[in-house]
């Protein structure tokens, strides 16, 4: 496992993490307590030293998961990222108020079983809270108390991203980038290395798209967002197959097959997100061990040659880029 520096922070983290959202239940089918921690073990196992989270993840569940890994294993902590924001009845600016937010950072606290939280991230915010200056110096309060080292954003839209680090303490940006969601490339990544901010690019697979094991009869449980959320019922849509449409969407993975070589295409989409420095850490999610040592082994891959990432980007001009580039 190779390690980047998180952003100004002065910590290393693996270019591969671990994105809890699936073993913590809720929108995806519940995985069972054994085959969590397995995943879990199996990613640390591997060199992961980075676990992102968040506190609506499963109601807490993924956080206590966590925890209880950590705990039975022992030794240095890897770097753990929970979010806040979520848990508000609806998503409104005023509900990011200090005491609610010492409140999420106090449950998150206990729930992952710590006395200070590496990093907290507003979990998709409203747009106009990037326009709100209160809410990044309460965060700065909640740093100074000490229960909080650093705090960062997780992002919809380039344009939140562009705003958000603005703000000076803003130590990290969540955004979806993967092969189907290129528009970060243009000036995002530039802006960010220009304020030394860490990337985490989430969504790298497409909500499994960019596994290429999904047919057009693909059936996916009730209480699954590929199920439920593909017009954005539930949420932003850009969550699911990263806003593809699921038949253009399949279409495309036919077409970057070919190009895929040896190794699983899920390997070959986590590879092509490393070619890119501005990216500090990938969080693929994992259900299984097996899925997570996949996804670890995808850092010791060969780089992609610059006629497959020409071929890709060329993909995402003509097959893509219409569906998804403008509007995140």
């Amino acid at each position: 496992m190779k390690n980047r520096p998180f952003g100004r922070l002065g910590r290393n983290v693996s270019e591969i993490g671990f994105g809890s959202w699936g073993i913590g239940g809720g929108q995806w089918v519940e995985v069972e307590e054994n085959q969590a921690l397995a995943a879990l073990d199996a990613a640390l196992d591997l060199g992961v030293t980075f676990i992102d989270t968040a506190d609506v993840y499963g109601d807490g569940r993924s956080e206590k998961l966590i925890a209880k890994v950590l705990k039975r294993r022992g030794g240095p902590r890897p770097f753990i990222a929970t979010k806040l924001g979520k848990r508000l009845p609806s998503q409104v600016v005023s509900g990011y108020t200090l005491e609610n937010m010492k409140g999420w950072v106090q449950r998150s606290l206990d729930f992952l079983e710590t006395d200070a939280l590496d990093l907290v991230q507003l979990h998709c915010p409203p747009t106009d809270l990037y326009y709100h200056q209160e809410v990044f110096a309460a965060l700065d309060e909640i740093v100074a108390s000490g229960r909080l080292k650093a705090y960062g954003v997780s992002v919809e839209r380039i344009e939140e991203a562009l705003k958000a680090i603005e703000f000076p303490n803003v130590a990290s940006v969540q955004i979806i980038f993967n092969i189907l969601r290129q528009r970060p490339i243009d000036l995002f990544f530039e802006q960010a290395r220009n304020k030394n901010v860490a990337v985490i690019a989430r969504v790298p697979l497409a909500s499994g798209l960019l596994s290429g094991k999904f047919k057009p009869d693909s059936q996916f449980d009730k209480a699954d967002h590929r199920n439920f959320n593909r017009n954005g019922e539930a949420f932003d849509v850009g969550e699911t197959f990263s806003g593809m449409p699921y038949d253009k969407g399949l279409e495309v993975i036919e077409r970057i097959r070919p190009l895929v070589g040896s190794v699983s295409m899920a390997q070959f989409a986590l590879r092509w997100i490393l070619m890119f420095d501005a990216v500090t850490v990938v969080i693929p999610g994992a259900r299984t061990a097996e899925q997570a040592r996949s996804n670890s082994q995808a850092a010791a891959l060969p780089a992609l040659s610059p006629e497959v990432m020409a071929q890709l980007k060329k993909i995402y001009e003509t097959d893509v880029k219409p569906f998804v580039h403008q509007r995140w």
